[in-house]
């Protein structure tokens, strides 16, 4: 892919940035990129940035500054300083004070994962339940369409059956 602003080189600075819900892409070479200034970007800035999340709580002052973790002797004062939690206890120990960050952070507490872009899908076989039947059958009653009911009502009764043997 070549660089956008010279068209020359080949694009070796990918940018997407979102504006009012407008997405727009870059693709620069080193050296469009540099005059753009979107070589700035550092180590440093990253921590500045989490740490600029962890702001507020610096102001505050509360008891969380004189709390220490009991494995690497890190107060929550030091890990809003750096950005970085100290040691997998520090979850553990700052986890009231943490949590609303991760959620603001992450959108969520719970690591949900990621397919690779290549990996082959798979499907889950759907596993129904008599009681998630019962609410279908419940709703196609109540829309009246009394043949998909009757089938659904069979299944129940097969689910039954095989339980109860």
């Amino acid at each position: 892919m070549l660089c956008e602003k010279c068209g020359k080189n080949n694009a070796t600075t990918h940018i997407r940035s979102v504006v009012n819900g407008v997405v727009t892409e870059k693709n620069l070479c080193g050296y469009c990129a540099a005059k753009e200034g979107y070589n700035d970007f550092s180590h440093n800035s990253l921590t500045q940035m989490l740490a600029s999340m962890f702001g507020d709580v610096l102001a505050s002052g509360s008891d969380t500054a004189t709390r220490r973790c009991p494995c690497c002797n890190a107060t929550f004062s030091d890990i809003a300083e750096s950005g970085r939690v100290g040691c997998p206890e520090c979850y553990k120990t700052f986890y009231d004070e943490l949590l609303p960050y991760l959620k603001r952070v992450h959108g969520s507490t719970k690591h949900a994962g990621k397919i690779p872009n290549k990996a082959p899908l798979t499907v889950k076989p759907k596993i129904e339940s008599a009681d998630s039947l019962r609410l279908k059958l419940n709703e196609l009653v109540r829309e009246e369409k009394f043949e998909e009911a009757a089938v659904i009502r069979d299944k129940i009764k097969k689910l039954e059956k095989g339980n109860n043997k």
